[in-house]
C-alpha cells in the first residue's frame, strides 16, 4: 500500500494551517504550526505571489493530505465523482468522507486518520460483521462499522471508547460508544463536511 512516510507536521506548515494529522499532538503546544507558522524550507518565510493555478494546486494538495490519499488514487476519485450525478466537487468530498479510515476517525475510534488506517490494516474492524482490512473501503448507507470483539479487550480500544464517548460524530453516522460500533444512516451532505476545502478549485484544476 503506497502512503506518505515523511514528517506530517511539514505538510501542515506547507499548507499554512492545522490538518490534524497527528491526533492529540495537534492540540498541544508541541504542534509545529503554532511554533513555526510558515512554510518549511530555506525560503519558507518569504512572501510569494500565488497564481490562480497555485491556489488550485494548494487546494488539491490540502485535500489529499487531510484524507491521506496519494495523487493516482485522488485522480481516480475525481474521475468517479465527475461521472456521478450532482455537483462534482461535492461528490468528490462525499467519496473521501465515506472511506472507512475517515469514518473510523470521525466516530472517535482513532485519534487521527493515519492511526485509523493502521488499526484497519491490522484487522481490528468489521463491516456488517465481516473483517475489513482495507482503509479505502467505501461504506454505504445501512452498514455497521464495529471494533472486533477480541480487539475490544485491548487497553488501546478501552481508551478509544472513552475518546469516542466525548467526541461528537457527524449527523450521518449513528454511534454507540459502549458497544464500539457505528451505523451509516445517510450519505454526508456538504453541510456535514467541516473541512476547510474549496472543492470548486480542485474541479477547476482537473478540468483544464
Amino acid at each position: 500500500m503506497a502512503r506518505y512516510t515523511g514528517p506530517s507536521c511539514r505538510l501542515c506548515r506547507r499548507e499554512g494551517m492545522k490538518l490534524y494529522l497527528k491526533g492529540e499532538r495537534c492540540y498541544t503546544e508541541k504542534c509545529a504550526i503554532d511554533r513555526r507558522a510558515y512554510a518549511p524550507g530555506q525560503h519558507g518565510k518569504s512572501r510569494k505571489k500565488v497564481s490562480e493555478y497555485g491556489l488550485q494546486l494548494r487546494e488539491k494538495q490540502k485535500a489529499k493530505r487531510i484524507y491521506g490519499v496519494l495523487e493516482r488514487q485522488f485522480r481516480r476519485y475525481f474521475e468517479t465523482a465527475d461521472k456521478q450525478k450532482g455537483v462534482t466537487g461535492e461528490n468528490l468530498l462525499r467519496i473521501l468522507e465515506t472511506r472507512l479510515d475517515n469514518v473510523v476517525y470521525r466516530i472517535g475510534f482513532a485519534s487521527s486518520r493515519a492511526e485509523a488506517r493502521q488499526l484497519i490494516n491490522h484487522g481490528h474492524f468489521t463491516v456488517n460483521g465481516k473483517k475489513v482490512d482495507i482503509a479505502s473501503y467505501e461504506v454505504r448507507v445501512g452498514e455497521t462499522i464495529a471494533v472486533k470483539d477480541d480487539s475490544k479487550k485491548l487497553d488501546k480500544f478501552k481508551e478509544l471508547a472513552e475518546f469516542a464517548a466525548e467526541k461528537t460524530a457527524p449527523p450521518w453516522l449513528e454511534v454507540d460508544s459502549e458497544a464500539m460500533e457505528a451505523r451509516v444512516i445517510a450519505l454526508p451532505s456538504r453541510e456535514d463536511i467541516d473541512i476547510p476545502i474549496e472543492e470548486h478549485l480542485i474541479v477547476e484544476l482537473y478540468s483544464k
